[in-house]
């Protein structure tokens, strides 16, 4: 659905790919809040209907005025430069990246055609072009849905867990916390460990070489490797852990340490990695270790699961944090309130 009138859209949310990914779980959470507040519509291929929509074909054909076309990947900005300049739809690009990178001369290009730029950190922010003005505005959650669930989602009574979510790869850290998780569990008989997420086909021998190396360790029935959940089952899977690991080498962003947090659950993540330094507030609702550093990481993870009192208490402050510091409302009223002055501007 879509606004009921046409001028009644200010703002294009543009998703141009079908595959789910970090941007279309953005859009999904972002959306129907911001749409409470002003007339924002997605754009693009695989989103829900339940979502405030107009079809592409359609955005050159409206009535014209200033609108933002608020872009979230090369693709979707390279779309609104077209829209733009070559049918010269009356539209304030935005783009929002997440990653510390420097950025392309591809990138730069574009970004030249935008009236405004989205950090989700200071340190993304020191990559963006001086030339445009830069707000920083972190993602947030759904502190709703990300909530503390009754146990029992892995269907391992007996056992603490620690879990690491995500894509199965090298630069995740998985094979850093495979490694680091032989040494230190023969050592504390009461922790499992779960690894859950996608296995491309470009990584399923790096995955058969993870399980040989659990297999060679005698430890396949406490560290299980699991397919990735459904979105609605993240919470209940974060809530079945006592202790989440994200031991990534990159990230852009990052939202997993924040997700384990707002159910209750204590982190342990890579330092200096995407913005986990500014998500987790180390010695009080986890703990950050050296990335791509299994010895260290082993070292870390043995020092915790051998005191259950502080891994108690970071659990308890897990929670407020993230109520406080990273709760979606927050990022979608920063966002309407950048459009609003964008548009104010036009």
């Amino acid at each position: 659905m879509c606004p009921a009138l046409p001028e009644q859209i200010e703002v294009f949310a543009p998703n141009l790919k079908r595959r789910l990914s970090g941007v279309t779980a953005t859009i999904l959470r972002l959306v129907p809040l911001q749409a409470q507040t002003i007339g924002i519509v997605t754009t693009g291929p695989g989103l829900p209907p339940d979502l405030p929509h107009v079809a592409l074909w359609r955005i050159p054909f409206l009535p014209r005025r200033p609108r933002i076309w608020h872009a979230r990947r090369n693709s979707d900005l390279l779309a609104g430069v077209i829209l733009k300049r070559l049918l010269r739809c009356d539209l304030r690009l935005i783009f929002t990246s997440s990653s510390p990178r420097a950025r392309s001369g591809w990138t730069h290009w574009l970004i030249r055609h935008c009236t405004a730029l989205v950090a989700t950190s200071p340190r993304n922010a020191a990559v963006m072009p001086a030339t445009i003005p830069v707000e920083v505005i972190p993602h947030g959650i759904d502190t709703n849905a990300f909530s503390p669930q009754p146990s029992g989602y892995f269907g391992l009574p007996g056992q603490k867990l620690i879990g690491s979510f995500g894509r199965i790869r090298a630069k995740k850290g998985s094979a850093d916390l495979v490694r680091a998780l032989v040494k230190v569990l023969p050592q504390h008989p009461g922790w499992s460990a779960v690894l859950m997420g996608r296995i491309t086909p470009q990584e399923e021998g790096f995955a058969a070489g993870l399980r040989a190396e659990i297999a060679a360790a005698g430890l396949e029935a406490r560290i299980l490797i699991r397919p990735e959940a459904r979105l609605e089952e993240m919470p209940a899977a974060y809530s079945d852990v006592s202790l989440y690991v994200a031991p990534s080498h990159y990230e852009g962003f990052g939202l997993t340490p924040v997700e384990a947090m707002a159910c209750g659950v204590p982190v342990m993540a890579s330092k200096g990695v995407g913005t986990f330094d500014d998500q987790v507030v180390a010695g009080v609702t986890g703990i950050l270790v050296p990335p791509a550093d299994h010895e260290a990481l082993a070292i870390a993870l043995d020092m915790a699961l051998s005191d259950p009192g502080q891994l108690a208490r970071m659990a308890h402050a897990a929670r407020t944090h993230v109520e406080t510091e990273f709760a979606i409302e927050g990022e979608a009223k920063a966002l309407n309130a950048l459009y609003r002055k964008v548009l104010g501007q036009a």
